[in-house]
């Protein structure tokens, strides 16, 4: 997800889209301590979108 695209979520979408994220960052981790996962620059991806969307969250807060 691009920078662009999360500017242009509201307040909600960007709650909803990181509640799924982190459920699907925790999945990530867990299938990882289990046995190595195929691709795990996906566990950084996670984590750097969250960061981002955590950013976007807070700039838009600022806002109001």
């Amino acid at each position: 997800m691009k920078n662009s695209e999360i500017k242009a979520l509201s307040v909600e979408e960007i709650k909803q889209k990181l509640v799924s994220e982190r459920e699907v960052m925790q999945k990530l981790k867990f299938a990882h301590a289990i046995s190595p996962i195929e691709n795990p620059m996906k566990i950084r991806a996670t984590r750097k979108l969250i960061a981002r969307l955590e950013t976007a969250l807070t700039a838009k807060k600022l806002e109001n």
